[in-house]
């Protein structure tokens, strides 16, 4: 049962903006959720059960957060306003589930502050620095199971976008070599406070336990994705000469791969990217 008012609704969220005096940050993309139906389907999404662990990033003035604490999660939530905490204070008063830690998520030592075998990571992510945060913790393996995130549309729709579109490029080779992601909703700006300029998206992207593809070396995979998207209209062999292959080797590689070098980054799948990798990586180590 709720102890407090549910606080994504618009009145509720007016009253709270201004009895703390509240400016919202255009800077830190501050957009207040008012709509208890997205709320509820995050808390969906992120398949909440009594007791588990979950990061959530930004918390705001608490509304996602209440709605996590009373589907029963262990809340561990990271705040870079330090405005938002005497705010987060008494809008979560009551909620022994809640820990709130002020602190920037791309800098604070994440592993120290959420100590379990494994967690979910649920967020409302300032569209600003949705990628970093992202990939901060896909890249470190951080024990994330789960991340149920809401972010902009189009970010969204590059993270699930298949080889051959204009939005395929390397954002969607990491998410998609790391986890398998689906876009769950879509949300309308006037769900939020004040409504931004874009349309949003719920994506939940589930970690894998291993890769679909297997590579020698992950830091040489990365390094052709990066490669092959630099600059999107030169052809995947100019990509990789100027990543520092030379003519004779890069033949080599693409022969070796099975690939026209000719092609461009955004039609090469994740299998491809791996085989290029690995043919260079046998190279780099016969010599």
């Amino acid at each position: 049962m709720a102890i407090k008012p549910c606080i994504a609704q618009k009145d509720v969220t007016l009253h709270i903006v201004r009895t703390f005096g509240i400016h919202m940050s255009k800077k830190l993309g501050q957009n207040f959720l008012i709509d208890a139906n997205v709320v509820d389907g995050i808390v969906a999404a992120a398949a909440i059960t009594e007791g588990d662990p979950v990061l959530e990033i930004g918390p705001g003035i608490g509304t996602l957060t209440q709605g996590l604490a009373e589907a029963g999660a262990e809340v561990t939530a990271v705040e870079l306003d330090r405005r938002l905490l005497d705010v987060l204070g008494k809008t979560l008063e009551g909620y022994n589930n809640v820990r709130i830690i002020h602190g920037d998520i791309l800098k604070i030592d994440i592993s120290r502050e959420i100590n379990k075998e494994k967690y979910k990571v649920v967020a409302n992510l300032p569209y600003y620095i949705t990628t970093p945060i992202i990939m901060k913790f896909l890249e470190e393996k951080l024990p994330v199971e789960l991340l149920v995130t809401m972010v902009q549309k189009e970010v969204a729709e590059r993270m699930v976008a298949k080889p051959g579109g204009k939005d395929y490029g390397a954002l969607s080779v990491a998410v998609q070599y790391y986890t398998q992601p689906e876009i769950m909703f879509i949300v309308p700006p006037q769900a939020f406070l004040p409504p931004p300029a874009v349309e949003s998206a719920v994506i939940r992207c589930t970690v894998r336990s291993k890769p679909p593809v297997e590579v020698a070396s992950e830091k040489m995979f990365f390094r052709v994705v990066k490669a092959a998207f630099a600059q999107r209209r030169k052809t995947l062999a100019n990509g990789l000469k100027a990543a520092g292959l030379n003519k004779d080797d890069l033949e080599q590689v693409l022969t070796q791969a099975g690939i026209d070098g000719t092609r461009r980054g955004e039609q090469l799948s994740l299998d491809e990217f791996a085989a290029i990798a690995n043919a260079w990586t046998k190279l780099l180590n016969a010599n």
